[in-house]
């Protein structure tokens, strides 16, 4: 869902951790521990890897130890915000099966694209990339979802305007209920669609602030405790 699902939509070109969507269960759990063990990996810092934080939104975050592996660092989740539940993520994934037969499950595109609106200014570029990526994939023929897609999340002046001249039609059925960016796109030249784009981003971003600010505060509630003597503990509650 992270970083490597971007390299295989071709958005990327190399990414230095992993990371997982999960189903949040406890029989799931038990054989995700499985795996982190065959590859030696320990838990960095907070939250430690447990249902509860995992239904709550949190990241729990791993280091991999095995020599073959060594450094690789391991992020898994089971809710993120603006994304589905992950049995509907699991019914839209992608699969791709590699020349030896090893089969990577990715989250559907548009579903990585809407995980990718973050606060991290490494995000919006690579939404960019994997749009740009997809469009030049599907050719000359694509289908009205794929127009739907791209004219939901492109984040491409030239794109989009390309979009909107040959598919006038389906840009206005599109707004304004859709996407707001699309009326400048109909209406304005490149520098007031890049301005609804920036618009755009920093709503999402605010979004995003206010979504991790009570998780962040578990966090360091979290990270007090552990740092905490035992036998100072009941007193500092």
């Amino acid at each position: 869902m992270g970083g490597q699902a971007c390299v295989f939509y071709g958005g990327a070109e190399f990414s230095r951790d992993t990371d997982f969507a999960i189903l949040a269960a406890a029989e799931n759990l038990q054989r995700l521990r499985r795996a982190l063990a065959e590859l030696e990996a320990e838990v960095i810092a907070v939250p430690p890897l447990s249902l509860e934080h995992l239904e709550r939104g949190h990241a729990v975050h791993f280091r991999c130890r095995h020599p073959e592996a060594v450094g690789m660092r391991v992020d898994v989740m089971a809710k993120m915000r603006g994304v589905d539940s992950f049995e509907q993520l699991w019914q839209r994934r992608t699969t791709l099966e590699a020349e030896d037969g090893t089969k990577y499950e990715l989250l559907a595109l548009p579903d990585l694209v809407k995980a990718k609106k973050t606060q991290r200014d490494k995000d919006w570029p690579m939404i960019r990339r994997l749009i740009e990526a997809d469009h030049v994939a599907c050719g000359l023929h694509p289908t009205d979802a794929q127009l739907c897609f791209w004219f939901k999340e492109a984040r491409t002046p030239s794109l989009l305007k390309e979009l909107a001249t040959r598919h006038p039609e389906l840009a206005r059925a599109l707004l304004p209920e859709r996407r707001e960016v699309l009326d400048a796109v109909l209406k304005s030249g490149q520098t007031d669609i890049e301005e609804a784009l920036a618009l755009e981003e920093r709503r999402e971003r605010l979004a995003d602030r206010a979504y991790w600010e009570p998780l962040k505060k578990e966090l360091e509630i979290l990270r007090r405790v552990n740092a905490t003597p035992p036998s100072s503990r009941g007193e500092a509650s």
